[in-house]
């Protein structure tokens, strides 16, 4: 039988069919039905799953009162579907297993149950057409809400359908909690003409014309409204419609009317409505056990369900959210706190630990440190499953239940750290507080500063969280002198970020701690990084060398421990770039990312995909440093995080895309006011003096490289040091180079105590700009030779170009057109393209016709497509691509058709 379109929803049906007409054709689909309560989402989603034929159909229907649950949406959700976790990459089908509670060999990480959702829907719809509906999605927990959330934004060509029905918010709801980005329908009231038909449908006899005006104007059109408000409507208004308006919202009039109709019900029908309001699960069988703990037998659910509020069959449901929600809140908090007890009694602590913990903790009336305790153990539990949020709520409330004050302070503490690390620092600072209320000693306080300063920098990445940092490791040093240590490393990576503002003092006052308190025997690759950097930060680069060769050569070791990787070596990776080391940094980098991927962290991965991004563009492969960034912006978006924008603005001030690197700059200056990052304006600086350089516009160059560096008394590794190379180019090239002496002795002071290739041939080319003759020339020649040395295509071709340009202006035609010509034609292959113009009109300028290399077939490709045929070529297969770009396989295959057309190619072979 066909379902019947909805009353007064003809265009909602309408583009309800085309969905499933879509997904039917091989296509995915995603729709939030948004909608104030009693809108009709509910009854469209029911449209829809009738209309689903030859579809396996998903239903979610989520409560407001597991929110706190963790993975308990999508394990309503995927349940029924573990049978295809085999399917998956074995990462991804332990964090889902985790996920679900069916066992894990580690904690999951969000990001892979969210990679494994994708992966299982994807392969649940390879034998038939998938429809998910998820109902009142704003109460579905956090953890669910985001791996659906990111389903739902890579789906592509999968053939599933994923469809939220969610309520308009009153306000901004907490991020997370509900489906934002995608494809939306508002659902608003129905037409005047079909209200009224509603409304006829369910009055008998006459009513007076004003009444039923003022019914559907009243109701707005709500279809829920039009059923329930002429129920509680006094008889004396059905004829005059005299009555008084109503002040009360319309969802508040809605919801006492349901409370007025479990007001008048017996005693024994309330009781039972309120433990099947208080049972979120819907399981009739835990519902009946519950029933019978509270003395109510089968004559109760009768006069429930005849009440017509509650239908009891395979499931317990009712009739609509909004008497769950009445029934729960119109009866008195210790009528709630008993039947919570009495769930928590029933309820199976072997099969379901965490929903009894949970129950327990609501029926407890007191502080209880036994139901303290069993929420602390399900907080453990949520944390293995991969859910924070849930772990962070769980521990705030066996804060409030602990009797012990001290305690209660270690709870509060350990609450604090989860709920930061879900993304609500206002309320972890709060239980902070909640912690510095009462007497601490002094490792306690130690853990309290360091707790309030990674929020700090987490929050702001400002000149705050240093000083912070610094405070908490003086606490912490007489107690444990390896976490003061780290706490010391976090000083100087924090002080990187907030940039020269922070530089001085918070790393100075941790290098000086950090040699009052040695590091232990052995000495971990951490206390070697952190001594090293101490030296440098105390007696200078050149004393320093030797200790921060020997950090490098720690983190290089092939036994070095994951955690240890993970937390270090993107500050590792920034050394390697201060000692001038391209083949220590390329291999750090490279483990840094494989690390990341292999273990899901979202958090890290953007800054390990940003540093092996730096190291694609110093090899002059922009195409691949480009996919990288693309990458990096793709993480962000399936995990809602702001995304580090360097290594796109590295990428765009190598190509001379002047438009996309000042957009991507003015982001970067953003940071100081948004986060106090004031490292960003530094990075920014130097792209545009790179930029400049490469456009020939060197007064610009000029300015901008000064403005990168000037504010530091003693430059930091890495950016500001370049800085000073853009610097160096430009003042010589504008006729001043008198002001560039300077920064090519602080240049020198780094690169002769590196000694390296990379760091001889930019002294060596940047001394030859600022030379005369013959000296001038045998600078040249021992840049040429020293990059050439190096994989630092992009340096090695600024050699051939400002040799080039010397040659010219000194009238050696011939030797100019030759290097000129090396340049040209690297920086064109490289897509260089704005010192392949530079280098193009000085050949011009000698006579010479310069002719660009044609674009090839790849130019044709979206970014993305971009991005799969490079892992393709790398010999990756589609499940590796896929979670590579947080796509499903299918997607990739259909990703993978398009490109061979494009490309006119039969096979994976022929790209």
């Amino acid at each position: 039988m066909t379902e019947a379109p909805v009353l007064g929803r003809s265009r909602e049906c309408e583009m309800l069919d085309g969905l499933l007409d879509a997904v039917r054709g091989g296509e995915s689909r995603v729709l939030v039905l948004r909608g104030e309560p009693g809108v009709g989402k509910t009854r469209l989603l029911e449209y829809l799953t009738a209309r689903a034929r030859g579809f396996r159909v998903a239903r979610v229907t989520s409560v407001q009162s597991e929110m706190e649950l963790p993975y308990a949406g999508l394990h309503q959700l995927c349940a029924s579907m573990t049978d295809r976790l085999d399917r998956l990459p074995p990462g991804q089908s332990d964090a889902v297993s985790g996920a679900l509670g069916q066992g894990s060999t580690h904690a999951p990480n969000g990001f892979l149950v969210s990679l494994g959702a994708l992966g299982l829907l994807s392969e649940v719809a390879r034998d038939q057409p998938l429809l998910c509906v998820v109902d009142d999605a704003q109460w579905m927990d956090r953890a669910s809400m985001q791996s659906l959330a990111f389903t739902a934004r890579r789906l592509l060509a999968e053939s599933v359908a994923l469809v939220f029905a969610v309520r308009v918010p009153e306000e901004d709801p907490p991020v997370g909690t509900e489906p934002t980005g995608l494809p939306e329908l508002l659902v608003k009231g129905l037409p005047e003409r079909d209200a009224r038909t509603l409304l006829r449908s369910v009055l008998p006899g006459l009513w007076d014309e004003r009444v039923i005006k003022r019914f559907i104007t009243q109701s707005r059109g709500n279809p829920l409204a039009l059923l329930e408000l002429p129920k509680m409507t006094a008889s004396v208004d059905r004829s005059g419609g005299f009555g008084l308006p109503s002040v009360l919202p319309l969802e508040d009039r809605i919801e006492r009317a349901y409370a007025r109709r479990v007001g008048g019900l017996p005693s024994r029908a309330r009781e039972f409505l309120l433990a099947a309001a208080v049972e979120p699960t819907g399981e009739p069988a835990l519902l009946w056990r519950a029933a019978d703990r509270l003395g109510l037998d089968a004559e109760a659910a009768k006069e429930a369900e005849a009440a017509g509020l509650v239908k009891i069959g395979d499931r317990v449901r009712f009739f609509h959210p909004m008497v769950r929600s009445a029934v729960y809140w119109a009866a008195s908090a210790e009528e709630r706190r008993s039947t919570h007890r009495a769930l928590a009694d029933v309820t199976d602590p072997a099969a379901d630990p965490d929903r009894r913990a949970w129950h327990a903790a609501h029926g407890a009336a007191a502080p209880d440190e036994s139901v303290a305790a069993e929420l602390e153990r399900s907080a453990g539990r949520a944390e293995a499953r991969g859910g924070i949020a849930a772990t962070a709520a769980l521990l705030a409330r066996a804060v409030e239940l602990t009797p012990d004050p001290v305690r209660r302070q270690d709870r509060a503490l350990a609450a604090a750290r989860a709920t930061h690390e879900s993304g609500n620092p206002d309320l972890a600072l709060r239980l902070l507080a909640l912690v510095e209320s009462g007497n601490l000693d002094e490792r306690r306080r130690g853990e309290l500063d360091l707790a309030r300063a990674r929020i700090a920098f987490t929050s702001d990445r400002g000149s705050e969280a240093p000083g912070l940092l610094l405070k908490a490791g003086g606490r912490l040093a007489v107690h444990d002198v390896a976490l003061a240590r780290d706490t010391y490393l976090e000083v100087v990576n924090a002080a990187i970020f907030a940039g020269p503002q922070a530089y001085d003092d918070g790393q100075y006052e941790a290098a000086r701690a950090a040699r009052t308190f040695p590091a232990p025997h052995p000495a971990r690759p951490s206390d070697l990084l952190l001594d090293g950097l101490a030296e440098r930060i105390i007696d200078g680069h050149t004393s320093a060398v030797p200790s921060l060769r020997r950090a490098l050569h720690a983190f290089a070791e092939p036994g070095l421990s994951p955690e240890e990787g993970l937390r270090w070596l993107w500050l590792i990776c920034v050394t390697a770039v201060g000692l001038w080391d391209h083949e220590t940094m390329s291999l750090l980098a490279a483990r840094h990312l494989k690390l990341a991927r292999d273990a899901g962290q979202a958090t890290a991965l953007p800054f390990a995909l940003t540093m092996r991004c730096v190291v694609h563009v110093l090899d002059g492969e922009l195409a691949e440093a480009a996919s990288l960034a693309e990458e990096v912006q793709t993480v962000a978006e399936a995990v809602g995080t702001a995304a580090p924008i360097y290594g796109a603005l590295f990428v765009a001030a190598w190509r001379g895309q002047e438009t996309e690197c000042v957009e991507l700059s003015e982001r970067a200056d953003e940071g100081l006011e948004l986060r106090g990052e004031g490292v960003g304006p530094v990075v920014s600086r130097w792209a545009r003096a790179l930029l400049y350089n490469g456009l020939g516009r060197y007064e610009e160059a000029a300015l901008a490289a000064d403005m990168a560096t000037r504010e530091y008394s003693r430059l930091e590794m890495g950016i500001p040091v370049w800085a000073l190379v853009e610097y160096i180019e430009a003042t010589a090239r504008t006729g001043a180079p008198g002001q560039a002496a300077d920064a090519l002795d602080r240049l020198t002071e780094l690169t002769r105590a590196s000694g390296t290739d990379w760091a001889l041939g930019i002294e060596a080319r940047s001394r030859a700009l600022l030379s005369e003759g013959a000296q001038a020339e045998g600078h040249f020649q021992q840049a040429l030779d020293a990059l050439g040395r190096t994989r630092l295509r992009g340096e090695s071709a600024r050699a051939h170009l400002v040799y080039g340009e010397w040659l010219s202006r000194h009238g050696r035609q011939q030797q100019a057109r030759d290097h000129l010509r090396i340049a040209h034609e690297l920086f064109d292959t490289m897509d260089m393209q704005g010192f392949a113009q530079r280098a193009a009109l000085e050949l011009t300028a000698l006579g010479e016709a310069v002719t660009k290399n044609a674009d090839n077939a790849e130019s044709d490709l979206t970014p993305k497509e971009l991005q799969i045929v490079r892992l393709a070529r790398e010999g990756l297969t589609n499940p590796e691509i896929g979670a590579r770009l947080f796509l499903s396989p299918r997607t990739v295959e259909w990703h993978l058709r398009k490109i061979f057309g494009k490309l006119g190619v039969t096979s994976r072979k022929h790209l």
